[in-house]
């Protein structure tokens, strides 16, 4: 069996080659892996022709899940939103980027292939620069934990290299944190769907602030 290219991903300034490496790979349908600061994930473009079918083979888990987006900031989350309320974007403003999926209502014809109905979509800007930058020149990206379904989630570039089905690997060190906290700002007050990493009370103590 091939080896899994694993590129390095870490320096400041980040390697533009591996960034380049990696959008080129998304670009083309495959599934890489991308560090963030919970686990490594499997991202793809859901907007390529088969390349979410690929995703759910690598991680051995049917399509009853719904994908969310990867954004390099607010700017990305604009263009996949149907709107964004005041709610929501204060809720970017205070924590992103960080460990906060923030579900909000999806542009209607959005085309991105996430599971579900299509009406929402869940959105997080990752606490990582070399995938907030991949994000930035792929545009965003689904994503989900890099492991086989049932399995714990990878924390190293190793691990995460260890998965059939994956074109590369982007190395940004051991990954370590918790789960993302996820958030409904469909509703009004946000419901929380998921706790995890972002305290709820935080959460709720966030206004929009006043005009």
């Amino acid at each position: 069996m091939t080896a899994v290219p694993v590129l390095d991903g870490t320096g400041d300034p980040l390697p533009a080659a591996v960034v380049a490496a990696a959008a080129a790979a998304v670009a083309a349908g495959e599934v890489i892996v991308l560090p963030t600061e919970t686990v490594y994930g499997l991202a793809v473009d859901p907007w390529r022709p088969g390349a979410s079918e690929r995703l759910f083979a690598v991680k051995g888990r049917p399509r009853d899940v719904v994908l969310p987006l990867l954004v390099a900031g607010p700017d990305q989350a604009v263009d996949v939103a149907a709107g964004l309320d005041p709610v929501a974007r204060a809720l970017m403003e205070r924590f992103w980027p960080g460990s906060l999926t923030i579900v909000v209502a999806a542009r209607p014809g959005l085309g991105a292939d996430l599971g579900g109905d299509g009406t929402t979509v869940g959105l997080r800007c990752p606490d990582h620069p070399v995938t907030r930058a991949v994000c930035a020149a792929a545009g965003p990206l689904a994503l989900t934990s890099a492991n086989r379904h049932g399995e714990p989630p990878a924390r190293t570039a190793a691990q995460a290299a260890s998965l059939p089905g994956v074109a590369l690997v982007v190395d940004g060190g051991p990954c370590g944190g918790e789960p993302s906290t996820v958030v409904d700002a469909t509703a009004s007050p946000p419901r929380l769907l998921r706790a995890g990493a972002v305290p709820w009370d935080a959460v709720r103590g966030v206004r929009p602030p006043l005009d």
